[in-house]
C-alpha cells in the first residue's frame, strides 16, 4: 500500500519539526558549553529526534510492505554522516557529539536495548515447533548456516588489511564475518510468513523453525567467538572451558531453569499487588542470565536470548504482560538501537571503488551462500523444489539480527568502521529484497496432501474454548459440589497439562480452624491431582504431550467477592465453581454462587453434584448428555463435553430439542422441513468437533415444547450421570440461567454442569 498524499504531507511537517530540536544542541555548542560534563539537553534532543524520525520512516516502510526496522536503520543513516553530516555537518555534530561521555549516554540505552531485543527473540522461539518439524528444519538450518559460514570465513581470510581492525587477529574477524553471513532474522521472516497467511502452513512452519534454529545456533557461536576475541587467539583450554560452560548453562537453563522461571513468574503474578511486577521479574531474569554468560566468558546476549526462551514458555505469561513488555521495547529501545546502528554507517566510504567492490562482493557471497545452503538443505530434507525455493528466498533476510551481530562485532573490536558499514548495507539490501521475492515464491507453493485438513482443524481450534485454555481457576468449598468441580477441572487440566489454582472458600461466618481448613484444601487438591492423572493416562497422546498439572492453592473466607475478583485478574481462561449448597430451599442458586459469577469476568462453569456424584469417593466412569441449540454457549458446552469424554473415556450423547410443529398441516410441513435442516446443521457442527478429537458420540433429536422434560427423559434412556448445559447469564441480582436451567436445577436427579460466559 503506497503512502497517501495526506500521509506524505504529515511526514514532511513532522520532519520540519525536528529543526528546533537540532537548534537546542547547536545553541549550547555556540554558547561555549564544552564537553566537560554530558548535557542532558543534548541527550534528550537526540532521543526525541531519533524516535520521531525512526517512527516516521518505519511507518513509511510498513506502508511499502517492508519491515519497520528498515526505516529505523534508514533513520540513523539519514541522521548520520552519510546524509545530515554531508548537508549540515554542524547540526549533525551538535546533535550527536563525538565526546565520549556524551556518546556513552546513548550507547548505554542501545546496549540495554540489544539485551531486550534478544529477550523478545527468545520469547518468539517455539521449541515445540522445532521438535514438531524435525528433519526438514534441522537440515535447512545446518546447511543454511554451514555454507555461508564457510564462505564468510574464507572471505575474511582474503580481505585486505585495511578492512581488518587487527591484522594479527584476522581469524576472529573471519569467524565473526562467517557468523554474520550465516544468521537469518526470525522477526522479518515471521512477519512476511504471517502476512501471507502461511504461518500455519507446513512450509511456513518449516521456514520459521529454520530461522529459530539459525538464531539459536548463531547466538551460541557469537558467544564462543567473544571468548576467542577476549583471548586474542584461539587457545584450546579457554575455548573448551567456554564450550563446556555454555553446554552446562544451556542444559541447566532448559531443564531446572525452565521450571524455576515458570514458578517465579507464577509466584510474582499471583502474590504481588504493585503495578507490572512480572515485567520487573522478567528484566531481572534477563539481566541475571546475561551476567552468568558474561562470567562464563561469552557474550551477554546469549544469556538474554535463553532467558527469553524460558520466559516465553511460561504457561501464565498473559497476553497483556506480553504486550506491555513488547510495547516498551518496540516503542523506545528498538528504534534507539537501530537508529544508532545506522548512525555508525558512513556510506561516503562507498565512494572508494575498492570498498564499493568489496561491498558488492560481500552481498553477492552472502546471498548466494545463504540461498544455496538453504535450498540444498530443503532438498535434502525432502521438500519439493518450489518449497525449497521459497525457503531459500526467505532465509536470505538478515534484518535486525544482522545489525545486532555487526554492532557486537564493532564494539568488541572484531570489525572496523568500514566492515561494519559493509555488513549493515548488506543487511538492509537483503532485508528489503526478501519480502517481495518471498511473497512471489510462497504464492506458487501448492497445498500438501492432508495439509488442508490440518489447517481447518487448527482454524477451528483457534476459535474454540477448550483449545485456547492455558490456566484454570477452581473456586470450591468442602462439599460434594466442591469435590465434583475439582474432579471435572482435573480432567480438563490433566489432558492438556494446564496449571490450576484452587481457591478454597471457607464455609460459615467464622473461619474453620487452621488445621481443618488445610485438610479441606488438601482434599480438593488431591481430587484435582487424581483426575488429572486419570486424564493424562487416557491416551498415548496425552501421556506424551501433557505436562504434569501444577496446582496452586489459596484460602479465602466464604462469601468474599473480593477474593474471587482479585484472583480472577491474574490471568485465567476458565473458572469452575463448586460451592454448597447450589440450590436454595425455596429455589434458585445460592447467592454465594451468584456473587462468585458476578466477580469473575470470563467463561465459567457451575458444578452441581447429584445422585452418584453426591457420594465420596466419586464413582468412576462418566456418561454425559449435552443438550444443544444454535447458540454459541451451547457449542461451548459441547466442547466441554467432548473434552471430558476424551479425558475420561466417557460416553457422550448430544441432544437437540426441537419445539412441536405448528397448528396447520401446511405450516407443520414447512416448519418441520426447515427445522430438520436446522437440526442437521447444528448436530453436524458438533459431530465435526468430536471427529477432530476422535471422540465417538451419539446424536439424538427430541420434539417437545418442554425442553427440561425431554432432557430428563433422554438422560434416563442414556443412563447419563452428567448433564452439561450451555447457558447465558441474565441481568439480575439473583443468578438466572433461563427456564430450562432453573427447572433442571430444581428437578434433576443427576449431576449438572452449567457452562456460561
Amino acid at each position: 500500500m503506497l503512502p497517501s498524499v495526506e500521509f506524505c504531507r504529515g511526514v514532511t511537517l513532522a520532519l520540519a519539526a525536528i529543526v528546533p530540536f537540532i537548534a537546542v544542541p547547536q545553541a549550547l555548542a555556540a554558547g561555549g558549553e564544552k564537553a566537560q560534563a554530558p548535557s542532558e539537553a543534548v541527550f534528550v534532543a537526540a532521543i526525541v529526534v531519533i524516535l520521531l524520525v525512526s517512527r516516521l520512516l518505519g511507518e513509511v516502510m510498513r506502508r511499502l510492505g517492508q519491515p519497520a526496522v528498515t526505516g529505523q536503520l534508514l533513520a540513523g543513516i539519514l541522521l548520520g554522516p552519510s546524509v545530515l553530516g554531508l548537508l549540515w555537518p554542524e547540526a549533525q555534530h551538535a546533535l550527536f557529539p563525538r565526546d565520549p561521555a556524551q556518546k556513552s549516554m546513548l550507547d548505554a540505552i542501545a546496549q540495554f536495548g540489544v539485551l531486550l531485543l534478544l529477550l523478545l527473540t527468545g520469547m518468539d522461539t517455539d521449541i515445540k515447533l522445532i521438535r514438531k518439524i524435525g528433519r526438514a528444519a534441522v537440515s535447512v538450518s545446518l546447511m543454511g548456516i554451514a555454507i555461508p559460514f564457510i564462505c564468510g570465513v574464507a572471505l575474511g581470510q582474503f580481505l585486505p588489511d585495511t578492512l581488518i581492525p587487527h591484522a594479527e587477529a584476522r581469524l576472529v574477524t573471519s569467524l565473526f564475518l562467517g557468523t554474520a553471513l550465516s544468521i537469518s532474522s526470525i522477526k522479518i521472516v515471521a512477519m512476511v510468513v504471517h502476512e501471507m497467511d502461511f504461518m500455519r502452513r507446513d512450509l511456513g512452519q518449516i521456514i520459521v523453525a529454520s530461522a529459530i534454529i539459525d538464531d539459536s545456533i548463531g547466538w551460541i557461536i557469537i558467544g564462543l567467538i567473544f571468548g576467542i576475541a577476549r583471548a586474542g587467539t584461539v587457545e584450546l583450554v579457554p575455548l573448551l572451558r567456554s564450550v563446556v560452560g555454555v553446554a552446562i548453562f544451556l542444559i541447566v537453563s532448559l531443564t531446572l531453569g525452565r521450571r524455576a522461571v515458570s514458578a517465579a513468574i507464577r509466584f510474582v503474578n499471583d502474590n504481588m499487588v504493585s503495578e507490572l511486577p512480572v515485567i520487573t521479574l522478567i528484566l531481572i531474569i534477563m539481566g541475571t542470565m546475561a551476567l552468568v554468560t558474561n562470567a562464563l566468558g561469552v557474550q551477554t546476549v546469549l544469556g538474554a536470548f535463553v532467558a527469553g526462551i524460558l520466559v516465553g514458555e511460561s504457561p501464565i505469561l498473559t497476553k497483556l504482560i506480553n504486550a506491555q513488555l513488547r510495547g516498551m521495547v518496540t516503542s523506545f529501545f528498538a528504534p534507539v538501537f537501530f537508529a544508532l546502528a545506522g548512525l555508525s554507517v558512513d556510506l561516503t566510504m562507498l565512494n572508494s571503488p575498492e570498498i564499493a567492490l568489496f561491498t558488492f562482493g560481500l552481498i553477492l557471497i552472502a546471498s548466494i551462500g545463504k540461498f544455496g545452503g538453504a535450498f540444498l538443505g530443503g532438498t535434502l530434507g525432502g521438500l519439493a523444489r518450489s518449497e525449497s525455493l521459497a525457503l531459500a528466498v526467505g532465509m536470505n533476510a538478515r534484518g535486525s539480527t544482522e545489525v545486532i551481530v555487526a554492532s557486537i562485532g564493532l564494539s568488541m573490536g572484531a570489525l572496523n568502521q568500514n566492515l561494519f558499514t559493509m555488513i549493515v548495507t548488506m543487511a538492509v539490501l537483503t532485508t528489503s529484497a526478501m519480502p517481495p521475492t518471498l511473497r512471489w515464491a510462497l504464492a506458487r507453493v501448492p497445498l500438501r496432501a492432508g495439509e488442508q485438513e490440518r489447517l481447518e482443524r487448527e482454524a477451528f481450534e483457534s476459535k474454540g474454548l477448550v483449545a485456547n485454555m492455558e490456566r484454570l481457576l477452581l473456586t470450591v468449598s468442602e462439599s460434594a459440589n466442591g469435590r465434583f468441580a475439582s474432579h471435572i477441572a482435573g480432567l480438563i487440566a490433566g489432558h492438556r497439562g494446564l496449571p490450576v489454582t484452587v481457591l478454597h472458600l471457607e464455609r460459615g461466618p467464622a473461619a474453620a480452624p487452621e488445621e481443618h481448613s488445610a485438610r479441606q484444601t488438601s482434599a480438593m487438591v488431591e481430587s484435582v491431582k487424581e483426575s488429572a492423572e486419570e486424564a493424562r493416562g487416557s491416551t498415548v497422546e496425552s501421556r506424551q504431550e501433557a505436562s504434569p498439572v501444577n496446582i496452586t492453592t489459596r484460602v479465602a473466607p466464604s462469601g468474599t467477592e473480593e477474593a474471587v475478583s482479585n484472583e480472577g485478574r491474574k490471568g485465567y481462561d476458565f473458572l469452575f465453581i463448586g460451592l454448597d449448597p447450589a440450590k436454595m430451599p425455596d429455589g434458585g442458586f445460592n447467592p454465594e454462587i451468584a456473587k462468585t459469577v458476578r466477580a469473575y469476568d470470563g467463561p465459567l462453569a457451575v458444578a452441581v453434584a447429584r445422585g452418584r456424584h453426591d457420594e465420596e469417593p466419586l464413582p468412576g466412569r462418566l456418561a454425559i448428555l449435552v443438550p444443544v441449540t444454535e447458540t454459541d454457549m451451547s457449542t461451548r458446552a459441547a466442547e466441554i463435553g467432548v473434552e471430558l469424554a476424551r479425558s475420561a473415556n466417557a460416553d457422550l450423547t448430544i441432544l437437540y430439542v426441537s419445539p412441536r410443529d405448528g397448528p396447520t398441516l401446511g405450516v407443520r410441513r414447512a416448519y418441520r422441513s426447515l427445522a430438520t435442516r436446522h437440526e442437521e446443521s447444528v448436530l453436524k457442527d458438533i459431530v465435526e468437533i468430536a471427529d477432530r478429537y476422535d471422540v465417538a458420540i451419539r446424536t439424538k433429536v427430541a420434539i417437545s415444547n418442554v425442553p427440561h422434560h425431554a432432557i430428563q427423559n433422554e438422560a434416563d434412556r442414556a443412563s447419563a450421570t452428567l448433564i452439561i448445559l450451555g447457558v447465558t447469564t441474565r441481568p439480575s441480582e439473583a443468578l438466572l440461567f433461563g427456564n430450562t436451567a432453573s427447572e433442571l436445577l430444581m428437578a434433576s436427579q443427576i449431576s449438572l454442569l452449567f457452562v456460561a460466559s
